[in-house]
């Protein structure tokens, strides 16, 4: 992996490098098909909704146990759901509709909803975010360095070089069939593929996209791509002077050329768009109004009665190399209409503490694992959203955003979320850029490994040659 967790409390970390681990640990009471996204049963064998829809009943797994070897049951669920509502952690906004999560038994767990909620099983399955800790948890341990999951690995150790996980013999699943996993961490590309050929390691993702075509046909690797559910964007902060004036967001956007900057980063591994759901979904929404043009960039700062030159800081990290390319062509984009681009290369755990902080111009990552259309658009986009560091807020986006939350209606919903996106691009919330592919490999012979879409990184039917 390119880059290290931040922390392993997956209720409150927001870092990918951290789900890829957790994702072999903890478990959800619903997952993602690997196929199509659509969601199957995890700790809940099946679930039912009442004629109103305002009451889910799910019916949970038999004989689990968490790696401390307490049993699993309803009050795990209760306690997990009433942690993030209560204590207002990183996916709270997940239950914006939910009034109470009850065990009526052991083995049966209600949610009951505000409104119709159709995409609750998203919601609460789509990602290890979710994921079920036994009751008392984070009273019991430090859940930033250790895990007590469901999972088919327990965490065993990590520093700043790896993370180790050990097979967990008593796995609801079954006990997997290698021993334990262990990530390294080595963000250059280049090197986590020479460390793949000569066989320090069977599996990576940070394979350099200059090479992804060459590779197709190397015997020497499994090579792996599928287009992801992801969408790379920089957005800027409302609170920094000029850029709180949409005018100059507007000549930003109309400035960056989306095409160079997807062939810079990615070599052809993606698609570029102006809005962030893929082409390949039904909610895709193909509307792009900024036309890359120096000259209409510059009558926008004119207009935006801005003195030039200014200064940008565009906060990247080399733990996900292809931001620094990215950012590097829209500096040389953005140079002809006055704007000098620092580009400040940090690690990502100071990436993501400036990011909390609010500390920064402008900064450029991806938003991954996204399923439903909730989770391109909601917690980023309404007003004090979770995951809106930037700071936007426009009433009308935020009517559009409930609304279609509780729309039960696919094209109904599908509008709502085309009103929404119109309103989010135009204001440059976040200014698009494209849409990548997964790609992975690994060494010839590895068996039962699956590339996803969500890109969710799952180990435990591997076998190794």
């Amino acid at each position: 992996m390119a880059a290290q967790p931040d922390q392993f409390d997956p209720h409150v970390t927001s870092a990918y490098p951290s789900f890829q681990v957790l994702e072999n640990v903890y478990d959800t009471l619903v997952v993602p098909n690997a196929e199509d996204l659509t969601m199957e049963p995890s700790l809940a064998t099946d679930w039912e909704t009442s004629e109103d829809g305002l009451t889910w009943t799910f019916t949970l797994r038999e004989d689990v146990t968490f790696h401390d070897g307490s049993e699993f049951d309803a009050a795990d669920v209760v306690y997990s759901y009433n942690r993030i509502i209560d204590e207002e952690l990183n996916n709270s906004y997940r239950f914006a509709t939910v009034e109470s999560v009850e065990a009526v038994d052991p083995q049966t767990v209600e949610i009951t909803v505000s409104q119709p909620t159709p995409n609750l099983p998203a919601l609460i399955g789509g990602f290890k975010g979710m994921a079920i800790l036994p009751e008392g948890a984070a009273d019991e341990f430090d859940l930033t360095t250790e895990a007590v999951g469901t999972g088919p690995f327990t965490l065993e150790s990590s520093d700043a070089s790896s993370t180790e996980l050990a097979a967990y013999e008593d796995y609801w699943g079954g006990a997997p069939s290698i021993d334990g996993v262990e990530f390294r961490y080595i963000t250059e590309p280049a090197a986590a593929l020479t460390a793949l050929e000569n066989g320090e390691v069977q599996w990576t993702d940070n394979i350099p996209p200059q090479q992804i075509e060459s590779l197709e046909g190397d015997d020497a690797l499994e090579l792996a791509t599928t287009p992801s559910v992801d969408y790379w964007y920089m957005s800027m902060n409302y609170a920094r002077p000029p850029f709180d004036n949409p005018l100059v967001r507007q000549a930003i956007a109309t400035a960056v050329d989306r095409e160079a900057v997807t062939e810079a980063a990615r070599f052809g591994a993606a698609v570029p768009n102006q809005t962030a759901i893929p082409e390949d979904s039904f909610y895709h929404y193909d509307y792009a109004p900024f036309d890359p043009s120096t000259e209409a960039a510059t009558a926008l700062m004119q207009q935006a009665g801005v003195q030039t030159p200014i200064t940008m800081g565009l906060m990247v990290t080399d733990e996900f190399p292809e931001t620094v390319t990215a950012a590097q062509v829209i500096e040389s984009q953005l140079s002809p209409i006055g704007i000098d681009v620092d580009v400040q290369t940090v690690d990502f755990a100071t990436w993501l503490d400036r990011q909390a902080q609010g500390d920064f111009d402008a900064f450029l990552l991806g938003w991954l694992g996204n399923i439903d259309p909730f989770d391109y658009y909601h917690a980023q986009h309404i007003t004090d959203g979770s995951s809106n560091y930037q700071g936007y807020s426009n009433p009308e986006v935020d009517r559009l955003l409930n609304e279609a939350a509780t729309e039960t209606d696919e094209d109904a919903r599908k509008e709502l979320y085309d009103q929404a996106a119109t309103l989010i691009v135009d204001d440059v919330s976040y200014l698009y850029l494209y849409n990548p592919d997964v790609v992975q490999a690994w060494v010839p012979g590895l068996e039962g490994y699956q590339i996803r879409a969500d890109k969710a990184i799952n180990f435990e039917e591997v076998e190794l040659p």
